[in-house]
């Protein structure tokens, strides 16, 4: 595992800074840049003894291979790795887990904006498989505008064994595929739920297809036949967000 991550932009350190600021090393803020969100970020890494850097945007640049940083970069510790035993225990611990799964989500920015959407949502913890799939790095850190703080990254070696052990424990795994017969909103979700989601253009692969409960599709009307990931699990997960504040009431 590395050693440290370089992290960027100013949802993600404001997260950092208030949740986790041990893991800072070392900050980096662009000079003359004036702006109170950034004098904050500042201000609090000094009261905790974080070094602080007044750096040219060249410099900046370079550090983060011209992402877009908004003026401030950490050098920071790794965040802590999430694991199949974590995800069972998180399962175990709350009484109608809330899941969401993507099956080979690469596009960073795609599995940040699933984050930030997934934390809104109140989702308890987003699955990834570890391969063919994006990584937690300091991209999807950015667009996840501070969820991936909050909210664990699971990364599994081997998702259709992943589920089985989900359904086992009592979640109902509901897959979203165009061929389904079923709409989202046809659909009941209550009690534990896992939505997945598939890779942007292909879907999800035949193996966890086959492992679903239940597959729904969005009901689209115009000439667009599908929607950007990122947009449809935010769709979707809010349909289920209705559904379960609708029982409670």
């Amino acid at each position: 595992m590395a050693q440290q991550e370089w992290l960027y932009g100013i949802h993600a350190l404001e997260s950092v800074i208030q949740r986790e600021p041990e893991r800072l090393i070392e900050l980096f803020v662009l000079k003359g840049r004036e702006d109170d969100r950034l004098f904050n970020i500042i201000n609090q890494a000094r009261r905790f003894g974080i070094a602080v850097q007044f750096c040219q945007r060249k410099t900046l640049d370079d550090k983060v291979d011209g992402e877009q940083h908004q003026g401030v970069v950490a050098r920071a510790k790794p965040g802590k790795q999430y694991s199949e035993n974590d995800l069972m225990a998180l399962v175990e611990d709350n009484q109608k887990p809330f899941l969401l799964i993507l099956d080979g989500v690469t596009d960073p920015h795609n599995l940040g904006a699933c984050l930030r959407t997934a934390e809104a949502a109140g989702v308890h913890a987003l699955v990834v498989p570890k391969d063919n799939s994006a990584a937690l790095t300091p991209t999807v850190r950015k667009v996840a505008s501070g969820a991936a703080d909050v909210i664990p990254l699971v990364q599994v070696t081997n998702l259709a064994r992943t589920i089985r052990e989900l359904q086992k424990a009592g979640v109902w795994i509901v897959g979203t595929a165009g061929e389904a017969k079923q709409s989202l909103y046809e659909c009941t979700f209550s009690g534990s739920i896992a939505l997945v989601m598939g890779a942007e253009g292909k879907g999800m692969r035949r193996l966890t297809r086959e492992h679903c409960d239940e597959l729904i599709k969005l009901p689209m009307a115009g000439t667009v036949t599908s929607l950007n990931v990122s947009v449809a699990t935010g769709v979707c997960l809010f349909e289920i967000v209705r559904q379960r504040l609708e029982s409670q009431s």
